[in-house]
């Protein structure tokens, strides 16, 4: 059974930090390409950031480029997503996702 299991989110002050993580199982980690995807409160989803399967290659939306980092932790069959220099724009519930499968999400909130 495939599982996709965020966490990492809470309420932080805006230029503030924090790491999503997503541990993943039920299937060969290091074969797919992962994604983060967030959606704001009333918003639809907005794609974020992916990473590739075959070599280190990622992409981010232009929202998060320069600010968001994403990786992955083969061994630990982990996702992260670092968020640097946060603003309340970026309040949103982040799911990480790759072919049918999506996590439950993790809320983080971007608030004074």
């Amino acid at each position: 059974e495939v599982q996709l299991v965020e966490s990492g989110g809470g309420l932080v002050q805006p230029g503030g930090s924090l790491r999503l993580s997503c541990e993943a199982s039920g299937f060969t980690f290091s074969s797919y390409a992962m994604i983060w995807v967030r959606q704001a409160p009333g918003k639809g989803l907005e794609w974020v950031s992916r990473a590739s399967s075959a070599d280190p290659t990622t992409s981010y939306a232009d929202s998060v480029k320069g600010r968001f980092t994403i990786s992955r932790d083969i061994p630990k069959n982990t996702l992260y997503l670092q968020m640097n220099s946060l603003k309340p724009e970026d309040t949103a519930v982040y799911y990480c996702n790759t072919a049918e499968y999506w996590g439950q999400g993790t809320q983080v909130t971007v608030s004074s």
